[in-house]
C-alpha cells in the first residue's frame, strides 16, 4: 500500500506564498512522475504541475508559470507557490505516476493523496 500524504495548505493573502509538501510511505514504489492537481469549489480537477523523478524535468500550465515550482527530494515533492492569487483558492492534490503517461496529465494517475486545502484571500 502507498500512501501520499499532502501537508502546508491554508489561508494566505493574495500576493502571499505557500509551500506544499506531499510525503510518499507505505511499500517501496518506482515513481516514474509526481504531479499536483487543483480542484477549486465548484470546478472540476485540473492538472498543474508535474516532475520527472530521474531527471527533474518539470511541466507547468499556463496559470502557474512563473508562480510555481515543483520540486521533489527522497520522498518528498513540493510545490512552493508564489504571487498567490484568489483563483488558486482549491483543495490541492498530490498523485504519482508509475507508468509513464505522457504530460499534459489528463488526472488519471496511480496514486493520490487525500488533498490540503488552500484558500487566497483578496
Amino acid at each position: 500500500q502507498v500512501q501520499l500524504v499532502e501537508s502546508g495548505g491554508g489561508l494566505v493573502q493574495a500576493g502571499g506564498s505557500l509551500r506544499l509538501s506531499c510525503a510518499a510511505s507505505g511499500r517501496t514504489f518506482s515513481r516514474y512522475s509526481m504531479a499536483w492537481f487543483r480542484q477549486a469549489p465548484g470546478k472540476e480537477r485540473e492538472f498543474v504541475t508535474a516532475i520527472r523523478w530521474s531527471s527533474g524535468n518539470t511541466y507547468y500550465v499556463d496559470s502557474v508559470k512563473g508562480r510555481f515550482t515543483i520540486s521533489r527530494d527522497k520522498n518528498t515533492v513540493y510545490l512552493q507557490m508564489n504571487s498567490l492569487k484568489p483563483e488558486d483558492t482549491a483543495v490541492y492534490y498530490c498523485a504519482a505516476d508509475v507508468q509513464g503517461r505522457s504530460w499534459p496529465l489528463v488526472g488519471i494517475m496511480d496514486y493520490w493523496g487525500k488533498g490540503t486545502l488552500v484558500t487566497v484571500s483578496s
